[in-house]
C-alpha cells in the first residue's frame, strides 16, 4: 500500500503533484517520536498481554487450544465491529480489507492457537517468557524485509533481552503436565508463534501504514475468526465447558485482544514495529505474577534477576535509555 503510488508514470504533465505518495514515507520518523507519546500505552499493553496467558490456560483446559483461539477472536470481532462502525472507520477497512484480513491470520489466528496449546503443557509464565523471543524475530524480519537499521545499542538491548529469556528458560525447565515430548512441542509452539508475531509486525508496517488502528484491529480479528472457523467447529468440546471458562475466554477476548490490539497497532504507527513488538519483553513480568497469584506457579530469585535483565534489554532496544536527542 505504502509504495504503490510512487510507481505511477511521470508524463510531461506538470500536474503530477496529485500523487499522495509522500504520506506513507513518514514511517522512518518513528525513531524521533517522544517516548512519553507511546510509553503509557506500551506499559498497559504489557500488563494486558501478560494476563492473556492466565486466561488462555483457564480457557484451553476446558475448550481445547483451537476452540479457545477461535472463540477469542470471534468475540473480539463482535465487540470491535460496532465500535468501528460508530467511529465511521468502515471505509478504511473496506479499502484495505485484503492486507488487514491476512494480518489477522499471522498476527492472531496462528499465534493464538499455538500459545493456547503451549499453556496446557507448560507454566503460563514460561510460555510468556518464550514469547519474549518475538522482538528478536521482529528485529531480524524488519532488517531483512524493511531495511530497518539495527544500531549497536539496539543490538545490545535485543541480545540482552534474549539472554534474559534464555537464562530463565534454561534454569527453569518447562514442567510439562504430560512430560516427554509434550514439553518440547510446547516450546516449539511458543517459538513459532513468536516468529509469526515478528513477521506480522513488519507486515503491518509495510502494508497497513495509514489504516486507523481500530479498523486494523477489527479487520484482523474478522480475518482470524474466518481462518479459525472450521477448525473451531471441528474441535469444539463435546461437553459444555463451565461458566468460569467462558468468563476467562470473554476476558481474553475483550481485554487482552480487543483493547490490546488497538493499543498495539497504535504503537506500531507512532513508534514503529520493533518497539511495538518489544512489549513481549515486559509481558513475562506480569505473566509470572499472575501465574503465581492465581495458579500457584513459583517465583524464584533467579526469575526476578532474569526479569531485570529482560527489562534492561527492553529499555535499550526501544530507546527508553541511551537514545540520542531527537
Amino acid at each position: 500500500m505504502s509504495r504503490f503510488a510512487s510507481t505511477m508514470p511521470s508524463t510531461t504533465t506538470p500536474q503530477a503533484p496529485a500523487q499522495t505518495a509522500p504520506r506513507p514515507t513518514a514511517a522512518p520518523s518513528t525513531a524521533s517520536v517522544p517516548v512519553m507519546r507511546w510509553l503509557p500505552e506500551f506499559v498497559v499493553l504489557a500488563i494486558l498481554w501478560g494476563a492473556s496467558f492466565l486466561f488462555m490456560r483457564l480457557g484451553a483446559s476446558q475448550f481445547g487450544p483451537v476452540p479457545t483461539a477461535g472463540l477469542r477472536v470471534a468475540l473480539a470481532a463482535l465487540f470491535l465491529l460496532p465500535v468501528m462502525l460508530l467511529r465511521g472507520e468502515w471505509p478504511a477497512l473496506r479499502a484495505h480489507w485484503r492486507p488487514v484480513l491476512f494480518s489477522g491470520l499471522i498476527n492472531s489466528a496462528i499465534p493464538f492457537a499455538l500459545f493456547s496449546y503451549a499453556v496446557v503443557h507448560m507454566p503460563t509464565g514460561m510460555a510468556s517468557v518464550l514469547n519474549a523471543a518475538a522482538p528478536l524475530f521482529g528485529a531480524l524480519v524488519a532488517w531483512l524485509w524493511l531495511g530497518d537499521r539495527i544500531t549497536p545499542l539496539r543490538a545490545i538491548g535485543l541480545l540482552m533481552g534474549f539472554a534474559g529469556v534464555a537464562l530463565l528458560a534454561l534454569h527453569d525447565r518447562p514442567a510439562s503436565t504430560g512430560g516427554g515430548w509434550a514439553a518440547y512441542t510446547a516450546i516449539g509452539a511458543c517459538l513459532c508463534a513468536s516468529l509469526s508475531y515478528g513477521i506480522a509486525a513488519s507486515f503491518a508496517k509495510r502494508y497497513l501504514v495509514g489504516v486507523p488502528p481500530l479498523a486494523t484491529a477489527t479487520g484482523s480479528m474478522i480475518g482470524a475468526a474466518l481462518g479459525l472457523l472450521l477448525p473451531t467447529i471441528a474441535l469444539w468440546p463435546v461437553q459444555t465447558p463451565p461458566l468460569s471458562s467462558w468468563l476467562a475466554v470473554a476476558a481474553l477476548a475483550l481485554l487482552c485482544t480487543s483493547i490490546a490490539y488497538i493499543l498495539y497497532f497504535r504503537i506500531i504507527q507512532t513508534a514503529g514495529p520493533s518497539r511495538a513488538i518489544a512489549v513481549t519483553f515486559l509481558a513475562p513480568v506480569s505473566a509470572l505474577l499472575y501465574g503465581n497469584w492465581f495458579l500457584a506457579e513459583p517465583i524464584t530469585a533467579w526469575m526476578v534477576g532474569c526479569g531485570a535483565i529482560i527489562i534492561g534489554g527492553t529499555m535499550l532496544s526501544t530507546g527508553l535509555i541511551g537514545a540520542k536527542k531527537a
